[in-house]
């Protein structure tokens, strides 16, 4: 037994979304043996462009009734059935998310009308509900109003179950281990299966080819599953419109972050916006106290036109100094780690010579700083960053020249990769961006093993 239900609501994403309008056809793969619609209060207003395109305003629900009122009918109805809609996850999740917020459990095994009329019915231009029926002879009447979609829904449906192979495709589609129900509805199974499970990039492509969104993993396949599986309104919107996928294997996580940010920058994609905004730069500085003492420490890069340092958050800053201390053996409250207290912990284990409480020490702990301030300018301008490769004849590499980003590349095992003759054939140039730049010297802080010289 089915119910084929379609609901119409006050927005396009699950959390906070409001139910206005419900229809249910429970049909028996023959025909519809019950039958139950209702305009629902939301409790909230409708938004303008909702009602211009389903026709429900403020007025038409005011008088409905609560959602908690029909559960009860929406639950007898919908027993031991299986759960059909056009696009399911969208109205299967609101209905379940409206459902716990009032203290009810809701859980029916369910199809998707999109989904199996791209395996049952291939070939078609659209699969909107309008545009199929359309292209079906299947007769649409109030579009955008529940009982109108679900009821030309039902036609579809007796439709797909006569479809050559419907009986397996079912089987396959009904199947709890199957991928078939969580994969967005317009996209082929077969665009997630080709997708690899190594480090890389990956592209969210729309019906026209047209890339939308732009992301990097470590493992992608497993990355953008995750986006499947996400219910907030961004990651539904964009999995709504994703009609193919594409990747490029990167082999190792710094290239796949380079070339994600790259790409974003270059395509522009509609739902990405982690890298449009603009990036606050920190700048480590010194400077010397009335005690003749010399502090580092840290401020936004607007206050810091001489800095000795870039870094990209106030953690990595505060990182970055907290390295020194313990390379230096400097103190923590001169370099602003530890404010207002009368002396460092450091200096109780032994690692600060006790400045902070002993100004008679101030020339040799300035020699520290100064070492510490020598070190910053000591490094290299011209840099190879060696890691995976995308396979196990070759490695990866990242060249830094003159202290900014330059490209990457791969390289056979067989070239020695500390020669810049040997890479020249296989530079891939790119841009330095302050972005690219945040992310390369990240990775040399963290892996200062990787880093080779020029």
């Amino acid at each position: 037994m089915y119910t084929i239900i379609d609901i119409e609501t006050t927005g396009n994403g699950i959390k906070g979304n409001k139910i206005t309008e419900i229809s249910i056809f429970k049909y028996n793969g023959h025909e519809v043996v019950d039958e139950y619609t209702s305009l629902v209060n939301p409790q909230c207003e409708i938004p303008s462009f909702i009602t211009g395109l389903t026709g429900i305003d403020n007025n038409m629900v005011r008088n409905a009734p609560l959602l908690e009122e029909i559960i009860p009918k929406i639950e007898a109805i919908t027993k031991d059935t299986i759960f059909v809609a056009h696009s399911v996850n969208f109205d299967y999740n609101v209905i379940k998310n409206e459902f716990y917020q009032l203290g009810h459990d809701f859980s029916r095994k369910k199809l998707c009308t999109v989904r199996l009329s791209r395996k049952l019915l291939p070939g078609y231009n659209s699969y909107s509900l309008g545009k199929l029926t359309a292209a079906l002879g299947i007769p649409l009447t109030n579009r955008h109003r529940a009982r109108g979609d679900a009821h030309a829904t039902v036609l579809l449906f007796h439709k797909l179950l006569r479809a050559e192979n419907a009986e397996s495709v079912f089987k396959l589609f009904l199947n709890s281990k199957s991928q078939e129900a969580t994969l967005p509805p317009a996209l082929p199974k077969e665009e997630y299966e080709k997708l690899p499970t190594t480090p890389g990039v990956y592209y969210f492509k729309n019906e026209k080819g047209k890339i939308i969104y732009v992301g990097k993993a470590i493992n992608i396949k497993k990355r953008v599953l995750v986006h499947f599986y996400d219910k907030k309104t961004k990651e539904i919107t964009l999995c709504s419109e994703t009609a193919s996928l594409d990747f490029e294997e990167t082999g190792n996580e710094l290239i796949a972050l380079l070339k994600e940010s790259a790409e974003i920058k270059h395509l522009y994609p509609k739902y990405n916006s982690a890298q449009k905004r603009t990036i606050q730069q920190y700048g480590i500085f010194s400077y010397e106290d009335r005690n003749g003492i010399i502090h580092l420490a840290f401020n936004k890069i607007k206050m810091t036109p001489n800095a000795l340092a870039i870094c990209y958050s106030p953690t990595e800053a505060r990182q970055y100094l907290e390295a020194l201390c313990n390379t230096f053996e400097l103190c923590p409250k001169y370099c602003h780690l530890q404010e207002n207290v009368s002396s460092c912990s450091h200096y109780k284990i032994k690692q600060c010579i006790g400045i902070c409480s002993d100004t008679g020490l101030v020339n040799t702990y300035n020699e520290r700083v100064q070492e510490a301030l020598k070190s910053l300018k000591d490094i290299q301008s011209d840099l190879v960053i060696k890691t995976n490769g995308r396979n196990a004849e070759e490695n990866a590499f990242v060249i830094i020249q003159e202290n900014s980003y330059a490209g990457y590349g791969f390289i056979p095992k067989e070239f020695s990769i500390e020669h810049i003759e040997n890479l020249e054939t296989f530079i891939i140039p790119q841009k330095n961006t302050l972005e690219t730049q945040r992310i390369v010297e990240s990775y040399m802080r963290k892996n200062p093993n990787a880093i080779f010289a020029l």
